[in-house]
């Protein structure tokens, strides 16, 4: 309660207090929890993101994750989310320290013939350390800050919440699905948090590309990889964030920028496992002009449906296909029948066609297809997590191409590369693999289709078989079927009765002693009054309470 009380204070201060009185949370505020002058001036995604800012690593992250839906986010609240960044202090050695000795034991320092007690880096979640191994090697030690994943916890358990809330009394909040991206950010600190996990996708990484000359992947020592403590290779090279680097070793932008592009390439569309972070801090050059990589904490997993859809919507934005584009979109997400292709088209033209074919100086084309998937939500397509991390790659990977060489064309390269790697979905290995899935599949439908036609033959033998179609709108249908044969049973009555009190009056004059009622005969005047309180009945039980 203590944290939740925290965070809507820090809400109520930035001048989101009428969002906690709508999620009846305004018992938790104070008299203190008002905003300044300044921030009631301010937009809401604004005083959003200050409030996230203010919160910590846990709310900045999510707000970060939030700048990578658009298919979700409205723009406005996007722009403001990008802008989030960490503000983390160094640790003291001494509270590193006391985690080294948690994992490893008080004689820790025994593992290494020396340890640099200066950091080389500090972030929301661990902070990065120098050592040099018994046996010699250069390593760095990533290691997790104290008491952070409980930290993450306790956010993650009010986000929550107030998720859950948002959805409760917040209907307009439904459609931005907020306890969905609450479980999608969950689901991703959870492999974030812990090291082993990084170390494995660093280790699937470097047998990737163990045949790549031009990659260098650093090696992982799983003896003291622990949940809280990854060691890992030291990359001697210097990192791309350094924008004088290429320069000081003599090394062409372009190829770098191609040497780069290539390799993640490759990890898309070859190997379906992608580096999920791909800023200049985590590229390196090495001395001998090859490329490292570091930070493996967020990775994309591609299956092949999902790659050759990707091969399918570049090939298309090559040819300015739109309708072939809407298709993979649809094609992707879960099925819709509200979807209207031709307008799809459409709108995915009106936003991609004006930058078609300018440079990386002129266009991200990552924010395009960014833009392209908001244009999908707008559909009602729900575009999978994983291509919303590849677009977030693309915007990665060309923000660093564009601080290496502005004027080279991302998108043309790429486009050029799609045909080589169109060619990989038909390798004999994968095309091996695949016939022997399909095999599998036709062999296990093959031997169980003579046991279910067997159990489907008996139920229809059977003397209590009946079959159950349910069609929507049926139930309306047949209650507007037994209402009609109703009035016209009702009318048919009222006729009948007109009909033979009238034939009655017709034929008085040639009946003796017939009874008469104001100069009308009896049965006619008794046939009429019922014919018009049945009328009566008909019009009230189906007019009016229609």
């Amino acid at each position: 309660m203590t944290r939740l009380r925290t965070i809507l204070g820090v809400f109520a201060k930035h001048g989101l207090r009428n969002l906690v009185e709508r999620l009846n949370l305004d018992s938790f505020l104070t008299s203190n929890s008002k905003p300044t002058e300044e921030k009631e001036l301010l937009t809401i995604p604004q005083r959003l993101r200050l409030s996230f800012e203010e919160l910590g690593p846990t709310f900045v992250k999510f707000g970060q994750l939030l700048a990578t839906r658009p298919d979700l986010v409205p723009d406005e609240y996007i722009q403001e989310m990008s802008l989030l960044h960490d503000q983390v202090q160094e640790l003291d050695f001494a509270t590193v320290e006391s985690v080294l000795i948690e994992e490893f034991g008080s004689h820790w320092r025994s593992k290494f013939q020396s340890f640099d007690e200066s950091p080389i880096g500090a972030a929301s979640i661990a902070q990065v350390h120098k050592a040099v191994m018994i046996n010699g090697d250069h390593v760095v030690l990533k290691i997790q800050r104290p008491g952070i994943v409980q930290k993450i916890n306790d956010d993650l358990n009010v986000l929550y919440f107030i998720a859950e809330l948002l959805e409760k009394y917040i209907p307009e909040t439904r459609a931005f699905n907020p306890v969905g991206m609450v479980d999608e950010y969950f689901r991703t600190l959870e492999l974030e948090t812990n090291f082993v996990v990084e170390g494995n996708n660093i280790r699937r990484m470097k047998e990737n590309f163990k045949d790549d000359t031009n990659m260098v992947i650093p090696k992982v020592y799983f003896e003291l990889t622990t949940e809280r403590v990854l060691v890992m290779e030291e990359l001697k090279g210097k990192p791309l964030s350094k924008v004088d680097s290429l320069q000081a070793m003599g090394i062409n932008p372009d190829d770098i920028v191609k040497k780069g592009l290539k390799a993640y390439l490759k990890m898309v569309f070859v190997d379906g496992f992608f580096h999920g972070d791909l800023h200049a801090g985590n590229f390196f050059i090495m001395p001998d002009h090859k490329i490292g990589l570091i930070d493996f904490g967020v990775v994309g997993r591609l299956n092949s449906k999902t790659q050759a859809a990707i091969v399918n919507m570049l090939l298309a934005l090559s040819k300015e296909d739109y309708t072939r584009l809407a298709y993979e979109y649809v094609d992707l997400a879960p099925f819709s029948e509200s979807v209207n292709v031709d307008l799809f088209a459409k709108d995915l033209q009106a936003v991609i066609a004006p930058y078609y074919g300018l440079t990386l100086k002129n266009v991200n084309s990552g924010k395009i297809l960014m833009a392209s998937a908001g244009v999908a939500a707008s559909q009602g397509l729900i575009v999978p997590t994983e291509m919303m991390l590849f677009f977030k790659s693309i915007i990665s990977i060309e923000g660093l191409g564009a601080k290496i060489s502005k004027d080279f064309d991302f998108l043309a390269f790429t486009l050029s590369q799609v045909g080589e790697v169109a060619q990989s979905f038909f390798q004999p290995v994968k095309m091996a693999n695949e016939a022997s899935l399909l095999f599998r599949e036709s062999k296990n439908f093959l031997s169980a289709l003579p046991r279910q036609l067997n159990l489907l033959f008996r139920r229809m033998n059977s003397p209590d078989y009946h079959t159950k179609i349910q069609i929507d709108g049926l139930p309306n249908l047949q209650k507007t079927i037994s209402n009609s044969f109703h009035l016209l049973f009702l009318g048919l009555i009222i006729g009948a009765l007109i009909l033979a009190s009238s034939l009655i009056y017709a034929l008085s004059g040639s009946i003796p002693n017939l009874w008469i009622v104001y100069g009308i005969p009896g049965f006619s005047l008794i046939g009429y009054v019922l014919a018009g309180f049945t009328g009566l009945i008909a019009f009230y039980n189906y007019i009016m309470k229609d």
